[in-house]
């Protein structure tokens, strides 16, 4: 009955969206109905609500899709969402201000006489206006107002217009700032969480252990690296429609025609270039610049973006006089003003009040911020007395946010409802027996949402479909994407859909702009070349996912939060990273442990020359035992041409039997429900299901080879010799290099050391000449002091023996005088040997450091160096392949 009432649930929706009801209560109206049919259905019919439920009950799953609402704006995690009111207030204000106008009318004058370059521009501007707008319907209708007619007037493709026009407004679904991406990022989020526990439980099934390796478990993303791993694909796509029009106007000339400018390009002409162009290019960088290079988050960003189309927007709009630019080069100096404020004095005004000093700082920055204020508020008022504009554009962005949101909500009752009658177990089903594994799953997927693409927008597919099927696609071990890269490709395949005839929304935006001699038959024909070259990019991102992941590993590598190179997932590429090193530098590297090793520690005490000679052998094995990695990982390679086909067999034979041992709990459990007297013969029927399934799991578990065992336990003493092999070479590099670092801060201490004898030697007066309690303070403050310094820890030992007898209770003055002059006597011969080391071994260990600590002694690193982040980032981006560990 679950699938009846699932397949109920579908139709109310379907029906519901169909009848052109409005979607925010279509989806919540399907699952509430859906729910309660399912409750009184059950309650009438099994004399329980819960009975056709997959698992819980109405009041479980009702409450589920209530937290589920919750979440959407309650959880702190999930703040990035506020940033979609500020984008969308920057888009509408831009496209309100003529910026979109301006721009066209330039790009086109400026890439006229180029072949094709009436269609360039309008790809050009079409990228710009994705970037701060990042809405279709309003970039489309701009864009087909005010060029579609001057490239007919000019004598283009009908074709060839309206297609470049439509497939230009669609940029703003891939190119950042972008909703689509936002919303993505927000529900990968949660999918890879969901991911993460289907992936452990695989592990634990496949391997017997009862933790996986954080190195093995999938990786969440955010709306700032979606952002990122848009960027490089949204540029391809740009070039390669830039790249076809040129083309197309080079093989029909009389189609793309070129389109000389007749007035002078003088300086009035390159001003104006430069007024159109500069303020919407400055705004792109700060908003995107910001978040790339981790200076502002997402919602900074946009509050940034709407804070600047104010500003653009007080300008354009405006009467032209001499205050016209006069708001927007206030902000200017002000944000000057800041930034100089904040690179040359301290702005922590709690420290200065504190601690005293300059507060020239605070004051330039007060009267910059206030600046900003006043221009802010400067323009607001210009906008809002021309033509109302600002309080249209706000009613416009409450309208639209509005919409996001409640679409939002209503698809975390729907998922609810969806998972409540097994819709989730369904597709993980139906997905996970298609033969070909992750890509045929993955190619299903994209398919279903290109579809869906015909007739839902781009929030409903993000919030219905991706949380079912994300976490499936995420939980593949053999393919192991990132969840930043099926963000990106979804996004660039609901922008395909966009424009796919017969129901593609830019298809009606444009059609509902066009003159009446563009036939609709033409702006069909004009997309479907832009689809192919859609379908392109899609297939070129998906075959290198490193155009997705290759930028926010770079961007977090670099960054001052980077991850440690300790970091359990950076080691496999880290060791690449060093083996490649020492292929290239291993001469100077050995030649380094050698001289180390051949060093003269006779000086020091038996503790330090013990550690530092057992470190620097630990150097030389881990170099050896790069070797030992390399030939134990081609074992592993090799071997895995025979056994992963056998593997695969036996893993599939093993999920079918896990599919069947759900269903004989679902059986049993349909059983529990029933009456013994009343129910007999229907119980009857579930104990031969069952029955029954038990004979085909032991038919499956019987094609298991003999020999899987005997296989399996070979491949995993190869494996286990890998992992064997690098954990040694992981404990020899820690090793080579903490004893070494530890002892280089017992010498940069000498002088902290050597400013302490005063203090130590006034001891025996103190205690000689005052009261014990006053000589016990005295002497523990003192032990205190050599215990702070590295290397003073047998002095401060010393000390604290002398500390105890001096307390009332065990009072010795006899014995506290013998554990200073101990003391003192330690620290002589500690002075001795730390000048000398200091004077002789000091430079030797510190080129001794220098020379492995980016090899075999990088892991002790406090962070990444930049050569090491670049590889790693290349690394990284790469999809790996872990089903051998499965």
């Amino acid at each position: 009955m679950e699938l009846f009432f699932l397949l109920v649930l579908i139709v109310i929706m379907a029906t519901a969206l169909g009848s052109g009801f409005p979607v925010a209560f279509a989806l919540p109206g399907a699952a509430i109905i859906t729910i309660v049919l399912a409750a009184g259905s059950g309650y009438i019919f099994a004399g329980n609500p819960d009975a056709y439920f997959h698992s819980g009950g109405p009041s479980q799953w009702l409450t589920a899709g209530v937290t589920n609402l919750r979440g959407v704006y309650w959880e702190v995690e999930r703040d990035t969402l506020i940033a979609i009111p500020l984008f969308i207030f920057m888009g509408i204000m831009l496209q309100r201000s003529k910026i979109a106008e301006d721009l066209l009318v330039t790009m086109a004058r400026l890439f006229g006489p180029v072949p094709g370059g009436l269609g360039i521009s309008v790809v050009f501007v079409g990228a710009l206006l994705a970037a701060t707008t990042g809405i279709v319907g309003a970039t489309v209708v701009a864009m087909g107002l005010i060029s579609l007619p001057a490239m007919l007037r000019n004598n283009y493709s009908q074709s060839l217009a309206t297609g470049t026009i439509a497939a230009s407004g669609t940029l703003g679904q891939i190119i950042p700032p972008s909703i689509v991406l936002i919303i993505l990022a927000d529900q990968l989020a949660s999918a890879t969480d969901q991911a993460s526990t289907t992936r452990k439980a695989l592990y634990t099934e496949a391997t017997g252990e009862l933790s996986m390796p954080s190195v093995y478990d999938v990786a969440s993303t955010s709306a700032g690296e979606m952002f990122l791993g848009a960027l490089v694909p949204g540029i391809v796509l740009v070039l390669i429609y830039m790249v076809y029009i040129l083309i197309f106007a080079l093989l029909r000339p009389k189609s793309a025609p070129a389109v000389p400018y007749e007035g002078a390009r003088d300086t009035a002409f390159w001003g104006n270039v430069l007024l159109t162009l500069v303020p919407p290019l400055t705004l792109i960088f700060l908003v995107l610049g910001s978040i790339l290079t981790g200076v502002a988050t997402v919602n900074q960003a946009g509050a940034i973006g709407a804070a600047g189309a104010m500003l653009m927007a007080g300008y354009r709009i405006t009467e032209q006089n001499r205050w016209t630019y006069f708001p927007a080069l206030m902000a200017i100096l002000a944000l000057l003003l800041i930034v100089y404020s904040l690179s040359n004095y301290d702005m922590n005004a709690k420290a200065l009040i504190v601690n005293g000093g300059d507060f020239t700082g605070i004051y330039i920055g007060t009267i910059a911020v206030v600046m900003l204020v006043v221009s802010l508020i400067w323009s607001g008022i210009r906008i809002l007395r021309v033509e109302n504009t600002l309080r249209e554009v706000m009613i416009e962005t409450a309208k639209t946010t509005s919409l996001v949101f409640i679409i939002l909500l209503g698809a975390a009752m729907l998922t609810a409802a969806f998972r409540a009658f097994g819709g989730e177990e369904l597709v993980r089903d139906f997905l996970n027996s298609l033969p070909g594994g992750f890509w045929t799953q993955f190619i299903i997927v994209m398919a279903v949402i290109f579809i869906l693409g015909f007739f839902l927008d781009f929030i409903e597919i993000a919030v219905v479909v991706v949380p079912i099927v994300a976490p499936i696609l995420l939980a593949d071990p053999e393919a192991n994407i990132t969840a930043v890269w099926l963000g990106v490709m979804i996004g660039l395949n609901i922008q395909t859909s966009f424009l796919t005839p017969p129901f593609g929304f830019a298809l009606f935006y444009l059609r509902g702009v066009a003159p009446a001699i563009v036939k609709t038959v033409q702006i069909y024909k004009g997309v479907i070349a832009f689809i192919c070259l859609q379908l392109a990019a899609l297939a070129i991102v998906g075959y290198y996912p490193q155009l997705v992941n290759y930028l926010p590993n770079r961007m977090s590598f670099l960054s001052d939060t980077s991850p440690p190179p300790r970091n359990p997932k950076l080691q496999q590429c880290l060791e690449e990273y060093v083996r490649a090193e020492v292929a290239e530098n291993g001469t100077a590297i050995s030649a380094a442990i050698q001289r180390a090793q051949g060093l003269d520690l006779s000086s020091l005490p038996g503790s330090f020359a013990s550690d530092l000679s057992e470190s620097f052998e630990s150097a030389a094995t881990a170099l050896a035992q790069l070797d030992t990695i390399t030939e134990t990982e081609a074992a592993v390679n090799e071997a895995a041409v025979e056994y992963r086909p056998v593997q695969r067999i036996v893993r599939d034979l093993e999920k079918d039997m896990r599919k069947i041992d759900a269903e004989i709990e679902e059986l049993r459990r349909a059983g529990r429900f029933l009456d013994p007297e009343e129910s007999a013969e229907r119980l009857q029927t579930l104990a031969e299901r069952t029955a029954k399934l038990e004979e085909e799991k032991a038919a499956i578990a019987a094609q298991i080879p003999e020999s899987w065992e005997g296989v399996h336990d070979t491949f995993a003493t190869l494996t286990k010799a890998e992992e064997t092999a690098r954990n040694t070479y992981r404990r020899a590099s820690d090793d080579a290099v903490e004893p070494v670092a530890e002892f280089l801060a017992v010498l940069d201490a000498n002088e902290a050391f050597k400013a302490l004898e005063p203090e130590l030697r006034k001891l025996p007066d103190v205690v000689a000449n005052s009261d014990p309690e006053a000589a016990e303070a005295i002497v523990d403050e003192v032990g205190s002091l050599f215990n702070q310094v590295p290397g003073g820890r047998d002095v401060a030992s010393a000390l604290s023996k002398a500390e105890r007898v001096l307390r009332p209770n065990r009072l010795d003055l006899e014995v506290a005088n013998e554990e200073i002059d101990n003391a003192i006597a330690a620290f002589e011969a500690q002075l001795v040997w730390r000048e000398g080391a200091g004077a002789a071994l000091k430079p030797e260990l510190e080129a001794y450091m220098a020379g492995i600590s980016e090899t075999v002694g990088s892991r002790q690193q406090p962070k990444l160096s930049r050569d090491q982040a670049l590889f790693l980032a290349s690394c990284n981006a790469v999809h790996r392949d872990l089903s051998l560990q499965f």
